[in-house]
């Protein structure tokens, strides 16, 4: 099975219909979404339940973790311990995880977190407070791939359980990963697709990073060169989920759209469309 998401919802005009129903819009096209607001804050039960009953039984969520959990913020002073931070993140999401909404939680650690013991202790405890949860990891530094640590790394993740995110970005010199097309799980491998803005991702001679890091638009040509890398990991898993997170100049929905036609990819059990325009 491959599914197709976009990081968000509410920036992918090409698929919205109505600015009031911009998740719905969402989930009649594609059966998955990265949710990425739970990166910065931890939703409230509300929010979550809303975002379930505005959806299809079938669509699930891709939920980055919180940023403390990731530790790209102390969790201090706002907790006093990481485990409150684990339970107040994990007793947000429990209505999506009671009705098995939840695809995997995405841990992406910062260009800093390199392999050392106490990373690979980290990652061991991240595992302990996640449960049996499906947890998606992705890595910023090269270190974890490098010639020796490899193999120990795509090693350690199968130990865990972890699905090995595996992504398509510039290689620049201190925030990225080379592409290391290899599963670490049986049940779903995650393609994340950032863009090749060599520039952007850099981060040096531009005004707003964030804004044009993930500034691209794959070509034809460039998307067809994902399918024989999704056909490679569709025999180690069951799953291939592919992520579009290129949003900065609104190319990820056409991309993906794009990308589900070259792959003769239809989704089941979609809310309705309003308009079908592909």
């Amino acid at each position: 099975m491959i599914t197709i998401a976009l990081t968000g919802w509410s920036d992918h005009e090409l698929i919205q219909r109505d600015r009031s129903r911009k998740l719905e819009d969402y989930a009649s096209h594609f059966p998955v979404v990265e949710l990425d607001t739970s990166f910065y804050a931890i939703p409230s039960r509300t929010n979550i339940l809303n975002w379930i009953d505005k959806t299809p039984e079938s669509f699930t969520f891709f939920p980055k973790a919180f940023n403390m959990m990731t530790l790209h913020k102390p969790f201090q002073p706002d907790f006093s311990r990481m485990d409150d931070v684990f339970d107040a993140y994990l007793d947000a999401f429990s209505p999506m995880i009671e009705q098995n909404r939840i695809k995997s939680f995405l841990f992406q650690f910062p260009p800093y977190f390199d392999c050392t013991r106490k990373h690979v202790n980290y990652l061991k405890y991240v595992r302990s407070h996640m449960r049996d949860l499906p947890v998606a990891v992705e890595f910023r530094n090269q270190s974890w791939f490098s010639e020796n640590n490899q193999e120990r790394t795509l090693e350690l993740l199968k130990l865990l359980e972890f699905s090995n995110v595996i992504v398509d970005q510039p290689q620049t010199p201190n925030n990225s990963v080379p592409k290391v097309i290899r599963s670490t799980h049986s049940r779903l491998s995650v393609l994340r697709l950032h863009g090749r803005n060599y520039e952007g991702w850099l981060g040096e001679n531009v005004k707003d990073w964030r804004a044009e890091r993930t500034l691209y638009n794959y070509s034809d040509e460039e998307l067809m060169e994902f399918k024989e890398i999704i056909d490679q990991l569709s025999k180690q898993s069951m799953e291939v989920c592919v992520i579009f997170n290129n949003n900065s100049g609104g190319h990820a929905a056409q991309n993906a759209k794009t990308l589900q036609k070259l792959l003769n990819l239809s989704f089941d059990y979609l809310g309705p469309q309003q308009l079908d325009l592909f």
